[in-house]
């Protein structure tokens, strides 16, 4: 009997053992969090009102200091034309296409942009507008365009039925029935959205109404009103993005050595000498950021994926996944002409703000911004549960993988639910052993009730469409579901929507 337990004990051991070298080779024992050594958010708001990373740890193996070549202004996204002179209306042209650019000197890499090389053009548009956009698809493949925190019905989605064949053109029309928000689209077609999104298939969707235009924000686009795309990427020695995934890239999602901004690689931008604002997404294959600026200095969010927030939240650093966005309002009131401060990710810089000396802008940002409906988990029709779980090419929510003929869950046109999205972790081995998963639901904004059954952070409290949720964590989320059709839901790990963490809901 000795024996036989001396064998289960050593047997227990080599288990232990070797699932602890087996995250520790697949990105840390503490999973896909910035500086996680256990937890998401090791507390999570840590006195400073918003989501932090609990650790300090840099990142590894990043290149963005290594690259020569100089700095580069960094590029601000064209305005795409409104073809309708109306008011009220909208038409657009967004054509898919091939490109190559130089983001190494002297090496031209292969790239697909929106009416241009790489990225596509800012889509702004007003609360109450007819919208329509012909998007012509120009590749040697199929590819799709969703609106990402869009309301739209489901045949103007852009999910993985809404296929756009070579030489062909999608054209979907609907009214723009939200308030003030940073959007964006990109691609969504099944097993390939990963690849496309990295390509460089990706673009903002701005969304204006008078509530906000009669706030004393920053307005000046790409003057006070700046865009910041962020995104990683591998480059190989000849330039080339590497979209060829490893066994790392299936289990954690592609993360690169190189941070880019609107796709340039460390640059800099010059800002007038007061408030900033920035409308900043990962638009990131899976990579999760912790931004703070290099010196410390706190700063204001203002706004989350559907739209402003009620007041502004100070923080001095931010914690965003794949797909999220923020609004944030810098004030460089303080610098004298020529000073600089970086923008870091964990404490590395990838980008410079050079303070122009110029006066420009609001002295005051406004201390109160929308009103956001009250909460009333009493209007809820019914509650959903979404369990993610599994690894690699095993991921499924619910215990399932996507099925192109299969739906889902079933909700009623107008219904309010809530939703309680659960991330698994990795059971024997621990919770805060897994990896954080976001959560993106299609077609409508979400109003997040709690985390584990404790309020929001403040600069959560606004609408969502994007929920990190860390290893052994249940988040509750409300939403009314105001447009008919089908829709996904998924983790916005391109990777793993690709594997098939995704799952189908119809709305009628």
């Amino acid at each position: 009997m000795k024996k036989v337990g001396i064998a289960a004990i050593i047997i227990l051991v080599l288990v232990i053992a070797g699932g602890w070298f087996f995250m520790r080779s697949m990105g840390g024992m503490g999973g896909n969090m910035p500086g996680q050594g256990g937890g998401m958010m090791n507390g999570g708001g840590m006195g400073n009102g918003g989501m932090m990373g609990g650790g300090s740890g840099l990142v590894e193996d990043m290149k963005n200091d290594s690259i020569a070549g100089g700095e580069k202004r960094l590029p601000i996204p064209p305005m795409l034309k409104d073809e309708n002179p109306d008011p009220g209306k909208a038409e657009f042209t967004l054509v898919a296409q091939k490109g190559t650019v130089e983001f190494l000197k002297g090496k031209a890499t292969d790239t697909f942009g929106y009416n241009g090389d790489y990225l596509g053009p800012v889509i702004r548009v007003k609360k109450g507008d007819d919208v329509s956009v012909k998007v012509k698809n120009e590749l040697d493949e199929a590819t799709t365009l969703h609106w990402h925190g869009l309301e739209v019905d489901g045949e103007d989605d852009g999910g993985p039925h809404s296929g756009i064949q070579p030489d062909t053109t999608w054209n979907p029309e609907f009214t723009i029935e939200q308030n003030a928000a940073t959007l964006w689209y990109h691609p969504h077609l099944l097993h390939k959205t990963g690849e496309h999104v990295y390509k460089g298939l990706a673009g903002l969707f701005l969304i204006d109404d008078e509530e906000s235009e009669k706030l004393d924000l920053p307005d000046e686009y790409g003057v006070n009103d700046i865009p910041l795309i962020v995104q990683d990427k591998q480059l190989d020695e000849n330039g080339q993005f590497e979209y060829d995934l490893s066994m790392h890239d299936v289990m954690m999602g592609l993360q690169g050595d190189t941070i880019m901004v609107n796709g340039a690689i460390n640059p800099y931008v010059e800002v007038p000498k007061g408030k900033v604002r920035f409308r900043l997404l990962n638009g990131s294959n899976a990579r999760i950021y912790q931004f703070a600026l290099s010196n410390g200095q706190e700063f204001y969010q203002i706004g989350t994926d559907g739209g402003l927030l009620e007041e502004p939240v100070k923080m001095d650093s931010l914690v965003l996944s794949s797909a999220e966005r923020a609004e944030l309002i810098v004030d460089f009131s303080g610098y004298e002409k020529g000073e600089s401060v970086e923008l870091t990710d964990q404490g590395m810089p990838f980008m410079k703000f050079v303070v122009s000396g110029e006066e420009k802008g609001p002295k005051e940002i406004p201390s109160q911004l929308v009103d956001i409906p009250e909460v009333d988990e009493s209007m809820a029709a019914r509650t959903r549960e979404f369990v993610m779980s599994g690894m690699g090419r095993n991921v499924t929510i619910n215990g399932k993988q996507m099925d192109m003929d299969r739906i889902d869950e079933q909700l009623k046109l107008h219904d309010t639910e809530i939703w309680e999205i659960t991330n698994e972790g990795m059971g024997m081995m621990g919770n805060n052993m897994g990896m954080a998963h976001p959560f993106h639901g299609h077609g409508t904004q979400f109003l997040i009730l709690d985390r584990d059954g404790n309020p929001p952070p403040a600069n959560e409290r606004g609408w969502k469409d994007t929920i990190l949720v860390e290893p052994g964590e249940k988040v509750r989320a409300i939403a009314t579901f105001d447009h008919k059709g089908l829709f996904m839901y998924h983790c916005h790990i391109l990777e793993h929507e690709d594997a098939g963490m995704m799952g189908q809901f119809n709305v009628e």
